[in-house]
Order: C-alpha cells, then sequence, then structure tokens
C-alpha cells in the first residue's frame, strides 16, 4: 500500500503543478457518509456529510482525461448499542498493581462521531456531447484517505463500573475512591487512533455549459475505502477505568472494544461544481 499510496500522491502532484492546458474545477459534495463497522452489539445511524473539493483535469484526447485534486471531507454518525442491556469486559490494573476484570455497563449509551479528512483524488474521466452545451461524464479512481481527526462526544443516563480479582474470586461493586460505582448523567470525549487508506471513487453526471470558458457540473458519486481507517494497538474498555474516581472516566469510544475491528468510510450522494477552462 505504500507504494501506491506515494504512486498516487506522486501522479496527483504531477498533475496539478504542471502548465498543460486543462480544466479546472471547484465544488461541493453532499449526501449519506457513515462509517461501517463491524464491531458486535453497535448499531449505527447515517447522517449528512460532505465534503470541498478542488482539482484539475487534463484532457488526453477529446473524451479522456485524467484528473487530480484535493478534499477536506467529514463524516458524522451516532452509534448506540443494539440491545438495551450490554456489559462489556476489559483487563485493568488498579492503584496497587493488581490486574482484574474491569466490568461496564451503562444506561442510554450514545456516541456522536465525527471523522474530518484530507482526500487526494487521482481519477479517469469519460466525456461525450449529447446535446448542445451538454456532456455526459463518467470518473473512475481511487483516492488517498488521510484521517485528521476522528473524535467522539459520548454520553449515557448513567455508567457502571464494578472490578472482578480472579485471584481471590471478589466482586466490588461500590467502592467509588477506587474507580468502582455508578455515575449519573455521564458525558465525555474522546478521540479515535486512525490512519490513512485507499479508497475507490466513481462519478456519473453530466456538465452544462454557462459560457465559453465556465460550466456547471452535478453528478452522483460513491466512494469506499478499501481498508480501515482504525490503528489501534489493543483492546480497550469503551468507558475507561479511573482508578481514583468513579468520575472522570474517560470515553474511549464503542470501536476501541476490538483492536481488530474494521472501520471503512462510505459516502455517496450529489456533487455540485464548477468547470474553467
Amino acid at each position: 500500500m505504500k507504494f501506491d499510496v506515494k504512486y498516487i500522491l506522486g501522479l496527483a502532484v504531477l498533475l496539478l503543478s504542471t502548465g498543460m492546458n486543462a480544466q479546472f474545477y471547484v465544488g461541493v459534495q453532499s449526501g449519506i457518509a457513515n462509517l461501517q463497522s463491524d464491531v458486535k452489539g453497535t448499531v449505527a445511524g447515517n447522517r449528512l456529510g460532505g465534503a470541498l473539493k478542488v482539482g484539475y483535469i487534463y484532457g488526453l484526447t477529446n473524451h479522456i482525461g485524467i484528473g487530480a485534486g484535493a478534499e477536506i471531507a467529514q463524516y458524522r454518525q451516532e452509534v448506540s448499542f443494539g440491545r438495551a442491556n450490554a456489559i462489556l469486559t476489559n483487563f485493568e490494573v488498579d492503584q496497587t498493581g493488581s490486574a482484574f476484570g474491569y466490568n461496564v455497563s451503562s444506561a442510554n449509551y450514545n456516541e456522536k462521531q465525527t471523522l474530518t479528512a484530507v482526500q487526494i483524488p487521482l481519477f479517469l474521466q469519460y466525456k461525450t456531447t449529447i446535446n448542445t452545451g451538454v456532456d455526459f461524464n463518467f470518473r473512475a479512481g481511487v483516492k488517498y484517505f488521510l484521517p485528521l481527526s476522528y473524535k467522539i462526544e459520548a454520553s449515557a443516563a448513567s455508567v457502571t463500573g464494578t472490578g472482578y480479582y480472579p485471584d481471590v474470586n471478589l466482586t466490588i461493586d461500590n467502592l467509588p475512591e477506587f474507580g468502582f460505582g455508578t455515575q449519573l448523567n455521564y458525558a465525555a470525549s474522546g478521540e479515535y487512533k486512525t490512519k490513512g487508506v485507499l479508497m475507490s471513487t466513481f462519478e456519473l453526471g453530466f456538465t452544462f455549459k454557462l459560457s465559453e470558458k465556465k460550466a456547471l457540473y452535478t453528478a452522483m458519486f460513491l466512494d469506499s475505502s478499501y481498508g480501515s481507517i482504525l490503528d489501534q494497538k489493543q483492546n480497550e474498555s469503551y468507558i475507561g477505568y479511573n482508578p481514583s474516581s468513579v468520575s472522570g472516566r474517560k470515553a474511549n469510544g464503542l470501536y476501541s472494544t476490538d483492536k481488530n475491528a474494521t472501520v471503512k468510510p462510505v459516502a455517496f450522494g450529489l456533487t455540485v461544481g464548477l468547470n474553467f477552462q
């Protein structure tokens, strides 16, 4: 993948820096932008996302061109448990250095996720005139997807953390000064660790000529990741352990419970832009 990324970025820089005759474009895209995951027991709700985009298309022939650009995209969604009652267990170490099983349950847990990323597209475009001043366009290619931040805002009516010490067969459920017990009206923010991935990208639409050097571009788009953007080394409790209090627990997020989880950005919707000769 490292070779592929360098190849894509190198071609994009070459196209954007060349002085050859070209078509420039600016635009916006909006639609459903979600983060598909295979984390068991979670349910995600779709929300609107979008991107701002600029780029360059160099015509190889009257019908074929190669393009590159830069985009700032945002993905948003809400994630919760798929069932009313769920208890998740993770292993932690307390203030004395003893290991224990940390069991976390919550009521009405909800997680608002916001992912902001830079996208570098490289694509081929096919176009043909279908009427006076109207062209049909099809674009297909890849994007390098680089997350800038993947933030979460977590909330719950209540959170309960208990500790089980297997060496002595002891369960502690009400010792707040050691982080065991219940907290009401939980709210905290956090952030997932991420890495860059490749995406496929497709657009199908039309160009309407407005003047000799300007045209309106409208299209439907579909972007889909080839790999997971999560970059996590170990499993973590979705609500972290605080060894000195039941409050101040860190929001690690539901996707952090599985270090091998696959979380893939997928977006589809409408692109609107202007092309300049």
